[in-house]
């Protein structure tokens, strides 16, 4: 599956943030684009599994309808985390100023990322033999 591709090949990259100087607004700025393409990345691989899976909910689902159906179907998402990613996301145009990015770079590094890589697995470990399929 090609959005899995990319989601795999995204959180490789954005796994290594912590690595990084997280002093530099540019850093910042980068580590919380890379996670809202990322989090797109993430709910778009979901909603093609609950496709595949015959669930309703993907033809029309929102991202939290997705994410809701997600967590009552997988046990690799916590609904919790996910759906605070979905507030962050859409809370980002609303981030003015160089503490509140901070805040969310915390988030994304201690929660976030952690996420992103339990899906990973999850997905790897439930669909490794049907994933080209999909």
């Amino acid at each position: 599956m090609k959005k899995f591709d990319n989601f795999v090949s995204h959180i490789d990259v954005l796994a290594k943030a912590k690595d990084e100087d997280l002093e530099n607004e540019f850093i910042i700025s980068g580590i919380i684009d890379k996670f809202s393409i990322q989090f797109e990345l993430g709910w778009k691989v979901l909603k093609e599994l609950l496709k595949y899976e015959g669930r309703s909910v993907a033809n029309t689902g929102s991202p939290r309808e997705i994410l809701k159906a997600s967590y009552a179907v997988y046990d690799f998402i916590e609904e919790d985390v996910w759906l605070s990613m979905l507030k962050s996301r859409n809370d980002l145009t609303h981030i003015y100023d160089g503490n509140a990015a901070r805040q969310l770079v915390d988030k994304i590094l201690d929660s976030y990322i952690p996420a992103f890589l339990k899906m990973k697995d999850g997905v790897l470990e439930y669909y490794q033999d049907v994933l080209d399929e999909i």
